[in-house]
Parts: structure tokens; sequence; C-alpha cells
């Protein structure tokens, strides 16, 4: 640290201190880009994240500081804003050549920083710096050093968050994860929901949010049939499907075996289902190698003031109903009780095995 400013030297650990203090991704990189942001005075700083979707890559802002404020994607509720990866030509410079960095001049004559984030091998974020001019020698010490700092962290985040096959949230995840993010925001909370988001679509139906369950369809003979290789590739294969079918705000965890748990935040039932139903019919459209068609069955329900225990149960009980009545179609558990075909037990999500 001894080529930077002793005035900087200060700020620059209470940063530090304050990064590594936290313990959930979107924290940890609001935390990174407000402290680069401070320390290095630039005019914008944008988290940009990249995703596949049906074989093409695009490009998402997850959030953006200028002038002072910060605005993320959950500020998105109505829309899912992305863009082709091909529109950004210095991503892809650092995709195709693996760069840890690029620089460039915009054409209204800024100056451009681009930091790929790299997590096993792939490129999955980049952080983009905007200034008025080019950086001084010691800001981009500053820059780089947070930056590392930020990479490395995150890597040990994702190793205990992530399931280590998919690459989805873990069922530890879901288990600290559900209250502060999807009971805290239950339709009935009000106080609890951005507030810039509609309570309302424009036909005046009520948004919710909704938690799925997700269960490959005899995924134990996919096993027995091709062996456990081929079956790990299924769960690969639908793990990309459900990060394609979904948005990024929304939250997509494995539980273990063939069981997939989704957080859809904030639409309606009609739209719910859609989704849902969308999902169901990507994995049925896909040839998965060697073994062909796979199906999947849902089941799901609106999150309320109940504990996760019970909406998780809830879940499951429409997810068997699925299960034994045809298998690869989806189930809305209000919808099955008002119809007399469940009744208003708590099935907890430990007792239903599926074959």
């Amino acid at each position: 640290m001894q080529d930077i400013d002793d005035e900087m030297k200060k700020p620059l650990l209470k940063h530090l201190v304050e990064i590594t203090a936290h313990r959930e991704h979107s924290r940890l990189a609001l935390s990174v880009i407000s402290a680069l942001y401070q320390l290095t005075d630039v005019q914008e700083i944008r988290m940009l994240d990249i995703f596949n979707m049906r074989d093409a890559y695009y490009v998402q802002e997850k959030m953006v500081i200028r002038n002072g404020e910060i605005h993320t994607i959950d500020e998105h509720t109505t829309d899912d804003p992305k863009e082709p990866l091909s529109n950004y030509p210095a991503m892809m410079a650092c995709i195709r050549s693996h760069l840890p960095e690029y620089a460039e001049t915009a054409d209204d004559g800024a100056h451009l920083l681009w930091l790929p984030v790299w997590l096993h091998g792939k490129m999955n974020s980049c952080l983009a710096i905007r200034s008025d001019s080019a950086l001084e020698q010691s800001k981009l010490d500053v820059i780089r050093g947070i930056f590392h700092v930020y990479c490395n962290y995150q890597s040990l985040l994702d190793y205990s968050e992530r399931d280590a096959l998919t690459g989805l949230f873990n069922r530890k995840t879901f288990d600290e994860q559900f209250t502060k993010y999807a009971f805290a925001i239950a339709p009935h909370e009000s106080h609890s929901l951005e507030k810039n988001e509609r309570r309302h679509d424009d036909a005046g139906e009520a948004k919710g949010h909704w938690l799925a369950v997700v269960d490959i369809d005899h995924f134990k003979q996919v096993n027995d049939r091709y062996g456990h290789l081929y079956g790990d590739e299924v769960l690969i294969l639908v793990a990309n499907i459900l990060r394609a079918s979904f948005r990024s705000h929304d939250r997509i965890f494995r539980f273990g075996g063939e069981e997939f748990v989704i957080l859809l935040r904030s639409t309606t039932l009609s739209d719910a289902r859609k989704i849902f139903d969308r999902f169901r019919q990507n994995v049925q459209e896909y040839d998965f190698p060697q073994v062909g068609k796979v199906t999947v069955s849902l089941g799901f329900v609106g999150i309320s003031r109940e504990t996760p225990v019970v909406i998780l149960g809830h879940a499951d009980q429409s997810l068997y109903h699925a299960k034994e009545n045809g298998r690869n179609r989806i189930c809305f558990y209000e919808e099955l009780v008002n119809s007399g075909v469940l009744n208003s037990g708590i099935t907890t999500n430990d007792t239903v095995e599926f074959f």
C-alpha cells in the first residue's frame, strides 16, 4: 500500500472491512461498487451479469451507481431487461482471450475499464467503470486491489452457497435466505415491497410471490438405465433450463437428488402459471443426450405468512398430486384445495419421495 496516499488508506481499510463482512452476493457487490465509487471519484460503475438462454448469451445490468445513486435489478418487477452479449464487444474480447481487464475509449471520449469476474473458468459477470479521463496509477491500484478481494471473497461465498454439481443455490442457502428474501416480501407485507413496485398489473390482477417445487419424472429409471454420469448430465441440463426460464431476481435452488425449488417474485397468478408451464414445456422439448426426452412435474403455492415448512409442505402436496395424475404437468395448491381435491393440511418437504 506504499503507493497509496495516506489520506486514502484509512477509508480504504474501512471499506475492506465492510466488504468482507457480507455473506450474500448482492450485498457484497453493492458494497464493492460503493467503495470503488467513493474512493476513485469515477462517473459510473455498472455490474453486469452474463447468462445463457436457449443457446444464446445475454447481458443484464445487475446494479449501477451514478450521480451518487445506486439502482439494482430488483427495481425491475414488470420486465426482465437484457441485451445480447454481442452488444458488448469489450466483454466478448475478454471472453475470447480470457483477459483480466480491458480498457477502451468510448465514442464520447469517456474512458472505460472492464473487469471480468471469472468463476470456474467462465466469465459470469463484469464490472464496467466509466471515467472522464484516464485513471491515475494510484486509483488503478485501488480498483484492482478491491476487485481482486471481491473476486476471492465471492469465490468463497459461491463455494458455500452453491450446489457443486449444478451451480444452483443449495438447500442450506434456501434455509438461510427464505425468511429475508421470500417471507419478508410476502404480498401481505406492503412495507417490504419495493417502493416503485405495483401491487396489481394493468388488468387489475393482484401480484404475489410464489414458491414451486420441481421434480424430474422417472429420474430413478434414468440412473438405473443409463448410469449416474448421464443422470448427473440430466440434472445439469435441467438446471440450465431453469436458469433460462426465470428472471435474474427470481431464485432457484437444488434441494438434492432430482428436486428443485423456485422462488418467483412479484407476478400475477395467471403469469406465474404461464411462467411455470413454459419451463415445463422447455424441458419437454429438449433433447437430452443419450437419454432422449425427459419431463418434469411442478407444484406451486402462493407465499403467505405461513412458516417455510408449511409453505414447502403445500407445494409438495400439489407436486405429489401432479405426479399421481400423469406427471409432466403443473398443479396449483390453492386451486386443488378450493376444488376439494386436497385438504389444507401440512405435509413437510421431507415426507414425500418421488420415483
